[in-house]
């Protein structure tokens, strides 16, 4: 897969694409480090930049009719990274909770955590269950949070779920379809994502929604996610729309 080019020439977001504005996109927020770095700058200034960023995104989402934005927040393997670097993290969380919930229950978004929450912190764990909480009855468009989150785990929680069923008499091997998996993944309920967009220049999915991404449109462009604006988000979502979309068959399907 290449990279897509950042295009300038590319009209606005329409419903009139062959793809049509895609009902869930997926952000794998990528490059703050090396945003910050290249600026003489500690890796904080880059998530702190990165935070300014992903607000204005998700108010574009909801203006241009979004139905659903899911973003990688934190995986189950960024605990690798420094303590300070974590602790830093953990504090933007926070004051992304404190301070934006408010405007975001206003919006009328909804906000779904996903992710094994198993382990977390407890005032961690307080902040994710008070964002969904707060929004639960929302109808607006979904936030996904994808938390502490892998996909390889999510997958394997999943698994564990239905091989006890089995193992109780619940569930019998032959009706474990891929319906019934994807009815124990974190994503339940979520259609899967039409477009994921990834920053940054890199060009693979890093354990995030691997089985959900089995016929999503995949979306890489150069730019580190600190400078990704609003207008970037339309060049990648028109990029989209002007793409056939199969799903195995040989007609497209349009939205």
């Amino acid at each position: 897969m290449t990279a897509s080019p950042d295009r300038t020439d590319m009209a606005p977001p329409s419903r009139q694409g062959q793809g049509g504005v895609p009902r869930h996109v997926a952000l794998i927020m990528d490059g703050n480090g090396r945003w910050a770095k290249e600026r003489g700058l500690p890796r904080s200034e880059g998530h702190r930049q990165g935070l300014d960023t992903l607000r204005r995104i998700i108010r574009h989402g909801v203006r241009i009719g979004l139905d659903y934005i899911t973003i990688y927040s934190f995986s189950s393997e960024n605990w690798s990274r420094p303590a300070g670097e974590v602790s830093f993290l953990m504090s933007l969380l926070r004051r992304f909770v404190q301070r934006d919930l408010s405007e975001i229950h206003q919006a009328n978004v909804r906000i779904r955590v996903i992710g094994d929450r198993q382990g977390l912190e407890g005032g961690i764990r307080a902040l994710l269950d008070e964002a969904e909480g707060l929004t639960r009855d929302n109808t607006g468009m979904t936030l996904v949070v994808a938390f502490n989150y892998g996909s390889r785990d999510e997958v394997a929680r999943a698994v564990r779920t239905l091989a006890q069923d089995v193992a109780e008499g619940r569930l019998k091997v032959e009706e474990i379809t891929p319906e019934a998996i994807g009815a124990r993944l974190d994503t339940s309920g979520i259609p899967d994502p039409d477009l994921i967009i990834r920053t940054s220049g890199e060009q693979r999915l890093s354990n995030f929604l691997m089985w959900q991404a089995a016929y999503s449109e995949f979306y890489f462009c150069d730019t580190y996610w600190p400078d990704f604006d609003e207008a970037a988000f339309d060049r990648a979502i028109a990029d989209f729309s002007g793409r056939e979309r199969r799903f195995g068959g040989v007609s497209a399907k349009v939205f």
